[in-house]
């Protein structure tokens, strides 16, 4: 039987000091439809979310605007007060109007305000690391990047991250702040941040893969990854996140999911070690 631990994925030191397992859990999932509003099973949520210290799961993401505060509501109550090594990472910069309506908001006193009001909601005294959910396009940029910076000195977030960025965000902001994580949608079928994953990779900043469980079909739909499959009796989805987890030293997947039969699969996947030669093919089959 395939050993269910996220430990197995190898660890990363967010900011140089924050030790995770790389394999996290996502908590976008634990939302109503449109991630918007209560699960349509409370229990279920909590289930899942408990179910987490005994996978060696310690690094769960989030942000305010996922059902808006649902999620982080649901963290709070299933786990606080944490497990000693357990990182709650969360994210401000977009507010929501109804179900799958996304508006990015930048201005200083909204990012204060939802560090404040996140760090209320997971029932913590500081946020081991908040991230920029977008850079807003009608607020200044250093504006934001100021007030990022400022509540860093001041001990409300410990590391600041950003999602959905260039490497010249990247390097915009880091004139501010110590850029410690990255995210943005990156899986085995779509590349188009390879070029910001590098950069990260090369000055040791953590990169948060969303979407991470995307490309599960086409490993599936593909007669050398399905033998790929076969050989280590794992599904699409696993081979697609052990393929994230060879990648890059510096990936950090978050798969979410609502059921807990879902998070212990795709936990599974941190067991699978793929060959040099496998992930070759594999890389061979998503690039196409």
């Amino acid at each position: 039987m395939t050993k269910l631990d996220a430990s197995l994925s190898g660890r990363f030191a967010i900011g140089g000091d924050l030790e995770v397992n790389r394999l996290g859990f996502g908590a976008m999932r634990i939302t109503g439809k449109g991630i918007w509003g209560p699960p349509e099973s409370h229990a279920d949520a909590i289930a899942v979310l408990k179910r987490l210290p005994g996978l060696n799961v310690d690094f769960i993401d989030t942000t305010e605007s996922y059902g808006p505060y649902i999620s982080e509501e649901l963290i709070g109550e299933a786990l606080a007060p944490y497990d000693k090594g357990t990182v709650v990472a969360t994210k401000s910069g977009l507010t929501r109007t109804g179900p799958d309506e996304w508006h990015q908001v930048g201005r200083p006193e909204f990012l204060r305000q939802g560090v404040m009001t996140s760090l209320r909601r997971l029932k913590l005294e500081r946020l081991d690391l908040w991230q920029l959910h977008r850079i807003d396009g009608k607020t200044p940029r250093q504006d934001q990047f100021e007030v990022i910076a400022a509540m860093q000195k001041e001990g409300l977030i410990r590391h600041a991250g950003l999602s959905q960025v260039s490497v010249a965000d990247i390097k915009e902001a880091s004139k501010y702040f110590k850029v410690a994580t990255v995210q943005n949608l990156y899986n085995f079928a779509n590349r188009q941040s390879e070029d910001v994953l590098d950069y990260c990779e090369a000055n040791g900043i953590g990169f948060i893969p969303w979407f991470p469980l995307a490309g599960g079909d086409l490993v599936e739909g593909h007669d050398k990854a399905r033998a790929i499959m076969d050989k280590h009796g794992a599904s699409g989805s696993q081979i697609a996140l052990a393929w994230l987890l060879k990648r890059s030293p510096v990936m950090l997947p978050i798969p979410g999911t609502g059921k807990v039969k879902h998070l212990e699969d795709n936990v599974a996947a941190a067991a699978i070690d793929l060959s040099d030669e496998d992930f070759a093919a594999l890389d061979a089959i998503g690039r196409r």
